[in-house]
């Protein structure tokens, strides 16, 4: 349990720091929003505008999900839930939970798989591919780009997915976690 416990404090501050941060993401999404109205109104239209909010949009929603999990934010259907006792929104937590964990596992999958064709690896085994040029032994190939006029690369993005699903992935954890140490801490009693 102390492993559990520290475990669970060094992620929940990792995620409460991240999601502070990201939260002023949403300024980001409005300026880059607000050139993009300006400029088509006063000047020549940006053609990047649109993507970087895309982007801003997609690294606000996959950097701040670990802090909404963790906040208990998400959206969850209390027509039930909200009546139940403690211990028992904790079983039920600890099964949903697992549903959670599967999506996010398969959804970092097929993110991995997915920031490894955006380095331009085109072969059948991303992951060993993603190890080689995390450790030196793998060259970068052909970056795969946006196919829009301003063509920016796609791997930033699709690297700052895996991050996010991977801190949601460990969040959710965390989140299993308490619900355990809420059942045991209860069957002391």
């Amino acid at each position: 349990m102390i492993f559990a416990r520290s475990y669970i404090k060094f992620i929940d501050a990792v995620n409460y720091r991240m999601g502070r941060v990201v939260m002023y993401g949403i300024f980001v999404m409005i300026g880059i929003l607000l050139w993009s109205s300006i400029s088509k109104l006063f000047f020549m239209p940006s053609s990047w505008t649109l993507e970087v909010a895309q982007f801003a949009m997609v690294a606000y929603y996959m950097l701040g999900g670990p802090y909404s999990i963790q906040m208990g934010s998400n959206v969850r259907m209390d027509l039930f839930y909200a009546e139940w006792t403690t211990r028992r929104k904790a079983q039920i937590d600890c099964m949903t939970v697992m549903f959670l964990l599967f999506y996010l596992g398969v959804l970092l999958y097929g993110a991995l798989g997915s920031t490894a064709y955006s380095f331009g690896y085109y072969g059948k085994e991303p992951f060993s591919f993603l190890l080689g040029l995390a450790t030196g032994f793998e060259d970068v190939g052909r970056l795969e780009r946006s196919p829009t006029a301003w063509r920016p690369v796609l791997w930033p993005i699709k690297v700052t997915m895996c991050v996010g699903i991977f801190l949601m992935l460990l969040q959710a954890i965390s989140e299993l976690l308490k619900d355990i140490i809420k059942l045991r801490e209860e069957e002391a009693e």
